[in-house]
């Protein structure tokens, strides 16, 4: 029996590689997208957040997950080529992202040790970057969006993604 075992771990692992992650950050699964029906009831939910996380680092997490929500949003999106509505994700993301940075000064200048929060900063920033990156190379660099009733609009996709890439590399 023990032999048996033996034999088997050592078959495990010999053929199940390991697996390692590129980043310690983890990103959320992506929630309701634009156009379901829970998508409202998440929008709700944001505005209402800040009632319920105050304080500097109560802001911070909260302005951390929804830029990290945006963020995936506008990935998923970016690759089912529905441009403008992930470019909207893409500024929400843009704006809870650039908050952080006065969140951590707030807290530091009352005093409270920002050590860990800067290091999550630095991951979730690399996990961003990567992102866009990744985005930047699959999609146009501009696009024209019809919509059947209106008026065409243009979305310079890789300026956008410039502009996410300088709020988060700073």
């Amino acid at each position: 029996m023990k032999n048996n075992l033996i034999f088997f771990l050592l078959l495990f692992f010999t053929i199940v590689p390991p697996v390692f992650s590129a980043s310690d950050y983890v990103l959320p699964y992506p929630s309701s997208m634009p156009g379901s029906k829970g998508y409202m009831f998440d929008q709700v939910q944001e505005k209402l957040s800040p009632l319920w996380h105050f304080g500097d680092f109560g802001s911070f997490k909260n302005n951390l997950y929804y830029a990290d929500k945006y963020i995936v949003e506008a990935k998923v999106l970016f690759e089912y080529n529905q441009y403008l509505l992930a470019t909207v994700a893409l500024r929400k993301s843009d704006s809870y992202f650039s908050r952080l940075e006065n969140n951590l000064n707030n807290a530091s200048q009352n005093g409270k040790d920002i050590t860990q929060k800067r290091e999550i900063l630095m991951s979730a920033s690399q996990k961003h970057v990567d992102i866009l990156t990744d985005i930047a190379s699959n999609t146009p660099e501009d696009f024209l969006w019809v919509p059947e009733d209106n008026l065409p609009t243009k979305l310079h996709i890789h300026t956008m993604i410039e502009e996410s890439l300088h709020i988060r590399r700073q």
